[in-house]
């Protein structure tokens, strides 16, 4: 199952944002120390299959949080397609914006670098990149406002007021990664409580993701994202379908939430 980790951890920044308003004083929904786990599963026909994890990790110091997320593909599956990521993102904690972004990727044969430096005052990002060996390449990318990298958007859009979305309204996600900008954006779908396999049944929020289509994904159907209804906006679930078959993303562990999980519903 090629480049399994790399949806995963997509997934778990591209979950879900209303247009972003910075300069405004959030109550953030996470907290130093906080950790979750994610187990990434593939399935096609008959095949349903744990082949990878992915690893949030989130710490904080003098006005300024530093994420760090890993994933990787369990040694069975290393034989098939060995796969390494390691990200991460030093960012303000007001208004949340990236200041420097770290990739490390290690995908079968492929592999690439990155380092950027966001300007926050013209919105430039100067991005260095290595693929393979080669000499590392500079470059200038241009941004906005609104744009992130991978760790910090994920901690970006949590802090959002979500049930102020209207249901079935595009929203836009923007996010740089290697030497290009992306855009996407998800439609609110409701509340939803959700079965997660070995955390028990939940109060959810409901959302669905377009994706850009390429090398992994159609570009024909959304990914889906379910977000704890609660004070943490924890995404417990992700499932979307792939050119062969379909990857699955569940929370299977967490440490140092803000608050307890009082979405989870009682047996």
């Amino acid at each position: 199952m090629k480049k399994g980790l790399k949806i995963i951890l997509a997934a778990l920044v591209m979950l879900v944002s209303p247009s972003f308003v910075f300069g405004q004083k959030v109550d953030l929904p996470y907290i130093d120390g906080e950790s979750l786990t994610y187990e990434v599963t593939y399935k096609w026909a008959a095949i349903n299959t744990d082949v990878g994890q992915a690893v949030t990790n989130l710490s904080y110091s003098d006005g300024m949080f530093h994420s760090v997320i890993t994933g990787k593909t369990y040694k069975f599956y290393d034989i098939i397609f060995k796969v390494r990521e390691h990200f991460e993102s030093k960012f303000y904690e007001d208004p949340i914006r990236p200041h420097y972004f770290y990739r490390n990727t290690l995908e079968g044969k492929y592999r690439i670098k990155n380092t950027f430096h966001f300007d926050r005052d013209t919105n430039l990002i100067r991005a260095t990149i290595q693929k393979y060996d080669r000499t590392p390449v500079d470059s200038l990318l241009t941004g906005t406002g609104n744009t992130m990298d991978i760790p910090s958007l994920f901690y970006k859009v949590r802090t959002f007021d979500f049930e102020s979305i209207p249901v079935g309204e595009k929203q836009p996600i923007s996010f740089a990664i290697d030497d290009d900008v992306y855009n996407f954006y998800y439609v609110y779908l409701g509340k939803e409580v959700k079965k997660i396999k070995g955390l028990g049944t939940f109060n959810t929020l409901k959302f669905a993701v377009r994706l850009v289509a390429g090398s992994v994904f159609t570009g024909k159907e959304d990914m889906t994202v379910w977000v704890t209804d609660d004070v943490n906006k924890v995404p417990l679930l992700f499932e979307s379908p792939i050119i062969v078959g379909k990857v699955q993303g569940r929370l299977v562990s967490y440490s140092n939430l803000k608050a307890p999980l009082t979405s989870k519903m009682e047996k």
